[in-house]
């Protein structure tokens, strides 16, 4: 312990990093590690099972290369799935943030709200067991946005009227159209918002409202920068959630080349692919961010 009170002030959270991330580092390499390195040699290999067991045949690349050139609907999916994530994560980002600053606000009734938000989550979650809980919970979103939500049609003839471009609004009438599927999407970001905004200071508004600073003033010039961080942390998560979905049609794709298509090798070369492509879209999207984040010393 006199050792660590004499290190400087960069190391000692140097070391305090490490063992925060020592948890996930223990089970990467106790329980994902094997998986990953056996799903490569699968991609490059032949399986055969005969009486001495499974059997591997190298084939160098040639499961990738029939996944990118033979295989007729996987580069089709790769990049349509791509795309569905890259237009559903603003939507999913701008409603949690949305929905948190609403229930951040002090009224009665507050925790039932947030409970309310989150239980779709836990609806649409493997906890609920002999149920089609995730078709329930969004015809139960699909009704209430029936009868409680502005209807699309009314929201694009006011957007129309402020000349916005065309692709812009059907951009936001598909996001008010899938509203159910957004909802039940956000659950784990509306609660990480909400952990950022309790942590914000209430002393900075004080002395902004002592200057005079309009509520407008103190979102963009304290609440959006402190919130920076936590906006990183949604932007990955909801990434790999995105990416890593039950109903991705990519994951279903693979799962299925594996038992009913080509085999397990063009199926492991398919998650090698996947998991390098997914991999590098997130340490780009979280290096670039990485710059306009505003840490508080």
């Amino acid at each position: 312990m006199n050792i660590f009170k004499n290190l400087p002030l960069r190391q000692k959270k140097s070391i305090i990093g490490i063992i925060f991330i020592s948890p996930f580092l223990f089970g990467f390499f106790m329980f994902f590690l094997a998986p990953i390195i056996q799903t490569v040699s699968f991609s490059v290999n032949e399986l055969n099972i005969s009486r001495l067991g499974l059997e591997t045949n190298f084939v160098g690349l040639d499961h990738y290369n029939f996944a990118f050139s033979v295989h007729p609907v996987f580069i089709r999916t790769f990049f349509e799935n791509l795309l569905y994530v890259l237009l559903d994560l603003p939507l999913i980002l701008f409603f949690s943030f949305f929905a948190a600053l609403m229930l951040n606000q002090k009224f009665k009734g507050r925790l039932i709200a947030r409970a309310i938000f989150f239980l779709p989550v836990i609806l649409a979650s493997s906890a609920v067991i002999g149920m089609d809980s995730a078709q329930y919970a969004t015809e139960i979103l699909e009704q209430t946005s029936e009868s409680v939500f502005l209807s699309g049609e009314f929201i694009q003839v006011f957007l129309m009227e402020l000349q916005l471009p065309e692709d812009f609004i059907g951009y936001i009438i598909d996001g008010i159209e899938r509203l159910p599927e957004v909802i039940r999407a956000s659950g784990i970001q509306i609660l990480i918002f909400l952990a950022g905004l309790q942590s914000v200071p209430d002393s900075y508004f004080e002395a902004s409202r002592i200057e005079g600073a309009t509520t407008w003033e103190n979102f963009w010039l304290i609440t959006f920068p402190l919130m920076t961080p936590v906006i990183l942390i949604n932007v990955i998560y909801t990434l790999i959630d995105l990416f890593l979905a039950q109903d991705n049609e990519l994951v279903e794709l693979i799962q299925d080349e594996a038992f009913v298509g080509a085999g397990y090798g063009v199926s492991s070369a398919m998650a090698v692919v996947y998991f390098i492509a997914v991999a590098f879209i997130i340490l780009v999207v979280g290096g670039l961010l990485s710059r306009y984040v505003f840490y508080q010393e």
